[in-house]
């Protein structure tokens, strides 16, 4: 059997760490074909030593949209692992996609903004395998059914540090009690998503734009034992969910090398200790993104280019101490009430994302100096 060829974008990262530990017993079935790192030179060179990658092809460019869609589409990569943070995984998306690859997507940003885009290059013959717990999930119940058939989709989430607080309880959380997600080790930028629920709502336009189904028949609930990822009703009633222990490599393994499924096994579930189970709303009132990113799905267009934008933009200046945890949305919100435009090309996408972005930096100025 040909060892199947990946790339690896974001390969320093949580994810792309991950996949490398995924792959590290099986080099007889992969080789890493090419790496991008962001600023962590050390390990990507450390990496590339290990996987024997040139070091023409082990790139610190995670900043270098161009050079990434170069890699993404590199003729000997069958799979491209998009791991990079944010709206720069855009071009290695679609460079991927058009080279007709199958796209192992971590990088959701680049198929919430650029869904409309991101949908034409799929045309082309690409292949798209998420590697998200949640879409993972939904992407292995869906094989019980035919897509025709499901009543709704169900995205759990942790509910992250701040689960059960109220808004005013929240004004004066810190960077720290945001950075403590209770499940989930994952990079800063992704964990204040997920301390502010903003990360769920793009995960739910994230699974509009991968599975076709309405928002109206897309839930979120809160799952603060983080076991049930994901679950699929369809219509005679029935219910599938994909639960496993809280561990990124199983997602990543199926994506690499889907349909087949790893004989390895990450996250089994220990059944006789296990505990309960629980389920609740989330409080949308104490966390408001959530709600924006529905509305911003449902609205279409240049909406979630706006509202990805306007958030990358929130969640840096809440990092740098520019404005308190609770303005995020306040942020979010008055960048989408400007107005978000259509999306019909890349420069669509690119122009929303920019004067998204300039929007939301004079609204973070305003705070920052009141």
């Amino acid at each position: 059997m040909t060892a199947r060829g990946v790339v690896i974008l974001g390969s320093t990262g949580s994810i792309g760490t991950q996949a490398l530990d995924v792959l590290r017993t099986r080099r007889d079935e992969y080789r890493i074909v090419a790496l991008a790192a962001g600023r962590n030179r050390e390990l990507l060179e450390e990496q590339a030593a290990e996987f024997d990658v040139p070091s023409e092809l082990a790139r610190a460019c995670a900043d270098d949209p161009a050079a990434l869609a170069e890699l993404a589409a590199h003729p000997d990569a069958e799979v491209v692992l998009n791991a990079v943070v944010g709206f720069a995984g855009l071009p290695a998306t679609l460079a991927a996609l058009d080279a007709g690859k199958r796209l192992a997507l971590a990088n959701k940003e680049s198929l919430i903004a650029g869904g409309p885009v991101v949908a034409k290059a799929r045309a082309g013959g690409g292949e798209i395998v998420p590697v998200d717990s949640e879409h993972s999930a939904v992407y292995q119940a869906l094989r019980s059914g035919a897509i025709h058939e499901v009543a709704r989709i169900v995205l759990t989430c942790s509910g992250g540090p701040f689960r059960g607080r109220t808004r005013h309880d929240l004004r004066s959380v810190t960077v720290s009690d945001a950075l403590a997600h209770p499940t989930w080790n994952m990079g800063p930028k992704i964990t204040i998503d997920s301390s502010t629920l903003m990360n769920k709502g793009l995960e739910v336009i994230e699974a509009h734009e991968l599975f076709g189904v309405g928002f109206d028949r897309i839930e979120v609930v809160v799952h603060p034992q983080s076991v049930v990822h994901g679950m699929v009703e369809f219509t005679d009633g029935a219910t599938i969910a994909q639960l496993s222990m809280p561990d990124m490599r199983l997602p990543i393994g199926l994506a690499l090398g889907a349909p087949r499924r790893l004989d390895q096994p990450f996250g089994a579930i220990d059944w006789t200790s296990l505990g309960a189970l629980t389920f609740e709303s989330p409080d949308l009132g104490a966390f408001p993104c959530l709600g924006l990113a529905y509305d911003a799905g449902r609205a279409g267009g240049g909406a979630p280019a706006t509202l990805n934008g306007a958030n990358e933009v929130a969640v840096q200046a809440f990092l740098d101490g520019a404005i308190p945890w609770v303005a995020i949305p306040d942020v979010v919100d008055e960048v989408l009430q400007r107005g978000t435009g259509n999306v019909d090309d890349v420069q669509d996408v690119l122009d929303a994302d920019r004067v998204a972005r300039e929007h939301a930096t004079e609204a973070v100025l305003r705070r920052s100096a009141a």
